[in-house]
């Protein structure tokens, strides 16, 4: 009997050291196979790991960051050398097909485009309720769809022109958002047409909504028009309440709508561009009529188009007898002007807009003094763009009829573009700065304080600023 309890008493004694052995082993196995706390560093910092000791692999280094996603859509430029078409040519497939071919044969690359018209009419159908609601919608293109992809197939850069604050639509659709009279009426300029009031922060939604539909159908770019006060005589009887005005003024107003454009469109990816008077550089007296400050424009858009058709000045501007009979010599006084002014304007470190001036392809027969204008006189403006240091330039013709004999082939501007880049990489790298070091002061001749050329009254051919 001794026996047997010895032999379970021995038979538990190793089974418990079995067992504790057992433990301690899976205990150092846990210990090896447990991975430290991840360590967490600042971008640019190191950590040395720690080891446990002799022979004990160091642990991979674990290292956190904040990623950051910039939402803003990529936007990529394109140089511009381009024409205007109105709504009905860019409707009419066969006009489209011939001016198609002239652009592929030449140095052109983009079309202007009415998107909506200088009487405030919406040029196709859009998926938007409220352009819907207005009923803004006159259908010049039928098939919005087929154009954009026949200019895309040939490389078009695609800009939509929107005249903003004429609008004879709007003056039957909505007459509270438009210039009233004292007798409560909506004024009305010489030609019929109403205008919004740039005051009126509802419409700008309005307009907005038209842009940001541009994009949706493919447009790469969206250029205003006529973003100003109206400036003829009939004005004076005008009333701006003072809950729409806030105390501010008509500069103050125009500047505060193209930066809420401009952030608002950029967001959608489109390049914002906008046309001003060519008057309004170097000119308080103008700028304060329309409501343009050339150089706070320009830091609040991606284009700006001075409209500086040699018609449009009068005898004796810059210094010229007549300028409309000396294209290259005024194109050039104009952008030697625009430099000096966006040189003050960007003294601050702001971002200043690309230079794209509109230049003059129409004869301006309502003139005494005057020429013809064709290939030769386009080619005149063309190369004062390039040499006033310049190379973006848009052609106007109310009419849509070209000087092709202007343009040179797609081979010769790219000889051109070499041979400009050369020559101006010889210059010294010195930033423009004018003689004296004050500041350009406002217009004291009477012809750069004047309005434009008479004749024209600042609305120019068919209406349009496009051809001021």
């Amino acid at each position: 009997m001794k026996k047997r309890y010895g032999r379970y008493f021995w038979i538990l004694f190793l089974l418990t050291v079995l067992v504790l052995t057992g433990c301690g082993k899976m205990a150092d196995v846990s210990k090896l196979a447990t991975s430290p706390e991840p360590i967490v560093v600042e971008r640019g910092e190191t950590k040395e790991p720690e080891t446990e000791g002799e022979g004990v692999p160091a642990e991979p280094e674990l290292q956190t960051e904040e990623v950051v996603i910039d939402p803003t859509p990529v936007r990529t430029p394109t140089k511009v050398k381009g024409i205007y078409i109105s709504a009905y040519v860019a409707g009419t497939s066969s006009m489209v097909d011939n001016l198609l071919e002239e652009l592929d044969r030449t140095e052109a690359n983009t079309l202007v485009i009415d998107l909506k018209d200088d009487f405030g009419r919406v040029a196709c159908q859009m998926d938007s309720p409220l352009v819907q609601e207005l009923g803004s919608v006159k259908t010049y293109i039928p098939d919005i769809e087929g154009l954009m992809q026949k200019l895309d197939e040939h490389d078009i850069y695609a800009i939509a022109r929107i005249p903003a604050f004429r609008d004879a639509w709007l003056g039957e659709a909505r007459p509270d958002w438009c210039v009233k009279l004292s007798d409560g009426s909506v004024f009305q300029d010489r030609d019929g047409n109403a205008w919004i009031n740039p005051y009126k922060r509802e419409a700008w939604d309005y307009l907005a909504e038209i842009a940001i539909q541009a994009g949706k159908l493919g447009f790469d770019e969206v250029q205003f028009d006529y973003v100003r006060f109206c400036t003829e005589g009939g004005m004076k009887d005008a009333v701006f309440s003072e809950e729409d005005t806030q105390g501010k003024s008509r500069t103050e107003i125009i500047l505060e709508f193209m930066e809420y454009m401009y952030d608002r469109l950029s967001a959608e990816g489109l390049f914002v561009s906008a046309d001003v008077f060519g008057a309004i550089i170097n000119s308080d007296v103008n700028a304060n009529s329309v409501g343009q400050i050339y150089g706070e424009m320009a830091k609040h858009l991606d284009y700006i188009s001075p409209m500086i058709y040699p018609s449009h000045y009068a005898d004796g501007n810059y210094g010229i007898e007549h300028p409309d009979m000396q294209p290259y010599e005024t194109i050039r006084a104009a952008l030697d002007d625009s430099r000096k002014e966006l040189y003050f304007a960007g003294l601050d470190g702001d971002h200043i807009a690309t230079v794209r001036p509109w230049l003059q392809d129409f004869t301006a027969s309502w003139l005494a003094n005057h020429i013809p204008y064709g290939g030769p006189e386009v080619r005149a403006q063309i190369q004062a763009v390039y040499d006033s240091g310049y190379d973006e330039w848009l052609l106007w013709d109310a009419s849509c009829k070209y000087s092709w004999d202007g343009l040179l082939t797609p081979e010769e501007a790219q000889a051109e573009t070499a041979r400009i880049a050369e020559s101006r990489a010889a210059l010294p790298e010195t930033t423009y700065a004018p003689e004296t070091t004050a500041a350009p002061t406002a217009a004291t001749t009477p012809a750069e304080a004047a309005a434009p050329a008479a004749g024209t009254d600042g609305e120019g051919t068919a209406g349009s600023d496009g051809a001021q």
